[in-house]
């Protein structure tokens, strides 16, 4: 396994049972209202897959929401998918996989999110590939995740090299487009706080 991916797993594993409530899951917390605002709006959500899961929290408010015909979540740690689990049984299914290599055939979600796992993953393309290739013709794909301006961001990334939890990379907003335009028809990008962005694109 990719060392990124090992320390993400590592971190995660140690991090799942206080994720709720301790500081380190402030800002995913941050995220679930943007997102599930987006996903208010749409008319279908269909059958909807969270990327990086977690504990299942963002998954539960999906689910009480009443918008879903199908719930799925994957997630590296097992230790967050054991506290999912425990979150919402039988209302998801749950998966412990990969993001860069996802255990599901072609074209079977309707919608796609990512909340605050993407700036994780070695190999982002592969990703978006990936998630691609899971969405219908049409399907949404909502990302949210960190962002810094410019020069922060630098020294953020800079650091990030070294890190031992996983992290990978904060991405600009060109950067973000230029990840998703190969694989997705139109790609919006909303700097929604100082340190959060919200990158909605369309299959």
């Amino acid at each position: 396994m990719n060392q990124n991916k090992e320390n993400s797993k590592k971190t995660f594993d140690k991090q799942a049972i206080s994720y709720d409530t301790d500081i380190v899951g402030e800002h995913a917390r941050n995220l679930y209202a943007p997102i599930l605002k987006k996903l208010k709006q749409e008319e279908h959500v269909g059958s909807l897959l969270d990327l990086g899961c977690g504990t299942g929290a963002l998954l539960e408010s999906i689910f009480n929401l009443n918008i879903t015909r199908q719930l799925s979540g994957i997630d590296l740690s097992s230790n967050m998918i054991e506290e999912a689990k425990k979150k919402i049984g039988d209302n998801a299914k749950l998966y412990l996989g990969d993001a860069e290599n996802l255990p599901f055939e072609d074209s079977l979600f309707d919608t796609v999110i990512c909340n605050d796992s993407f700036h994780h993953y070695p190999s982002p393309d592969k990703v978006v590939k990936e998630v691609s290739r899971v969405l219908k013709k049409g399907g949404l794909f909502i990302i949210g995740d960190c962002w810094q301006p410019a020069g922060a961001r630098q020294i953020m990334n800079f650091y990030m090299k070294h890190s031992k939890s996983g992290d990978v990379k904060i991405y600009s907003k060109k950067e973000m487009e230029n990840l998703l335009s190969k694989d997705f028809g139109t790609v919006l990008w909303e700097h929604i706080s100082n340190t959060s962005s919200l990158t909605i694109a369309r299959k």
